[in-house]
């Protein structure tokens, strides 16, 4: 059962990133405006995050959302690890505040969750969607969190460019980026 210590690290982790995630830089990054949530969800290929523990052993992330009546979205994580192993997350995200569909807050299906609900809740505000929704920018407010994100598994040179430059625009640090590995990559590895 070797996924038990990772499944339990990657819930401890989310959860106590929502608890740190709460102070809000006065400075605080601009968000897209309004969000389409219908076209926003769908499948996500994560493309490039900032550096984090609880996915650290991800060499390919994606992100499945889907919008719930009640407006909140129901929200399926999925890494892949170098090792070709398939992890999963569920959760649930809705809107921070009312009226604001570009800044969201996720909560991730856990014990600890479970244990103190509420206090686990992670910033998920959406810094730039294409107006296609194909491309999009996630990150926090304390800017400790990024995702570049696509409707494709990879982008041509000069988008990847595009969206770098809208992220340092916003104050993240670019250049510790971690980016997806491709599928030629894990499979040479074995």
């Amino acid at each position: 059962m070797k996924r038990w210590p990772v499944l339990l690290a990657l819930g401890l982790a989310l959860a106590l990133g929502g608890c740190a995630s709460s102070s809000v830089d006065p400075l605080a990054p601009k968000t897209a405006g309004h969000v389409d949530l219908k076209r926003y969800q769908g499948k996500w290929y994560e493309l490039a995050r900032l550096p984090m523990r609880f996915q650290q052993d991800c060499a390919q992330s994606e992100a499945h959302y889907n919008l719930k009546p009640d407006g909140s979205l129901g929200v399926l994580n999925r890494c892949r690890t170098e090792g070709d192993e398939w992890l999963r997350a569920e959760g649930h995200a809705g809107i921070e505040e009312p009226g604001h569909t570009d800044k969201l807050w996720v909560e991730f299906d856990n014990w600890f969750s479970r244990l103190v609900p509420g206090l686990t809740r992670a910033d998920y505000w959406i810094l730039y969607v294409d107006e296609h929704y194909q491309t999009a920018i996630v990150g926090s407010p304390n800017r400790r969190y990024l995702w570049i994100l696509s409707r494709t598994p990879s982008l041509p040179a000069w988008q990847r460019e595009h969206l770098l430059s809208k992220a340092r625009q916003q104050g993240y640090d670019t250049s510790r980026l971690v980016w997806r590995v491709s599928d030629k990559q894990i499979v040479a590895r074995h």
